[in-house]
């Protein structure tokens, strides 16, 4: 997205809303057409998580909380963003100068701390199963697929 779609963004309010909605209307469109599509972006404000809501249709959007604390964030990134940040050479930066709105209503919450990749790709697959997106594993039996359904609860 960064690459292509939204090259020449930065981190401003504004710009950060523009690439979520970008994501969203690329998201809407592959919905529209019967597609699938998992978004990985961090989108710190409520009202623009609102927005791709409706865009996409409030029935087909799952909204994920991946819940991580702001050190862990800053001890996990690759690129050295949060460092950038903290020195000052980007401004608006989520979590540092910038505030992160948690979602309200997330349909799923990842507390990255509890428990490991895996596990929650796994809880976001069970997701979208029982939530009739995909089709369940032909090799998971009744039991297990119930399992999956429980955790969401």
């Amino acid at each position: 997205m960064r690459t292509h779609l939204s090259k020449g963004l930065g981190f401003s309010k504004e710009d950060r809303d523009t690439n979520i909605r970008r994501i969203g209307f690329v998201a809407a469109e592959i919905v529209r057409h019967h597609g699938v599509v998992i978004c990985a972006a961090v989108s710190p404000y409520e009202a623009t998580r609102d927005e791709c809501r409706a865009m996409v249709g409030r029935d087909r959007f799952i909204l994920v909380h991946v819940d991580t604390p702001l050190e862990v964030c800053e001890q996990r990134d690759p690129k050295g963003m949060y460092a950038k940040a903290r020195r000052g050479e980007i401004a608006g930066f989520t979590g540092v100068d910038d505030p992160f709105e948690a979602p309200r209503d997330p349909d799923l919450v990842l507390k990255t701390t509890d428990c490991p990749p895996e596990e929650s790709a796994d809880r976001v697959m069970s997701l979208i199963t029982a939530r009739g997106f995909l089709e369940p594993d032909a090799t998971a039996g009744g039991e297990e697929l119930a399992a999956r359904k429980e955790i969401l609860r």
